[in-house]
């Protein structure tokens, strides 16, 4: 869990980049699948919520400087929880099967679902890692 005090912060973050991967999710239907077809979309629409992702982490590290390591994967771990809460609960309450919500882990037909997951968790980290100019030990 992200220190109390960064924990509105985080969820604002996270809040955001969940109205991006709604928005993303609606132009890869729209857009992308039909003019790239279904295994394309799924990796560009990938593609473009890891950058948004990145960009939010981004976002929220340059505006809290004082951030160690430890709160930075804190951030990550509580973004990538919210995340799996949030698409195995909403799946579950809209009648989904379990089959049908793990199927986006396996790599197949272009998604890279697993690979957005991974940068949710290390954005946080990495982008504060830039932020403090790459410096060690920062532990806080």
């Amino acid at each position: 869990m992200p220190p109390r005090s960064i924990l509105i912060p985080a969820t604002a973050a996270w809040l955001a980049i969940l109205g991006f991967a709604i928005l993303n999710g609606a132009f890869r239907e729209a857009v992308l699948a039909p003019a790239l077809g279904a295994p394309w979309a799924r990796i560009v629409s990938g593609l473009l919520l890891m950058a948004c992702v990145a960009l939010a982490a981004g976002w929220f590290t340059s505006r809290r400087p004082g951030l160690g390591d430890r709160a930075c994967l804190a951030v990550g771990g509580f973004w990538l929880a919210l995340t799996l809460l949030f698409e195995f609960g909403f799946g579950r309450l809209q009648g989904k099967s379990w089959e049908t919500l793990t199927a986006a882990y396996r790599f197949e037909d272009g998604d890279l679902w697993p690979l957005v997951l991974l940068v949710v968790f290390v954005a946080p980290w990495l982008s504060g890692r830039i932020a403090r100019g790459g410096a060690q030990g920062h532990s806080r």
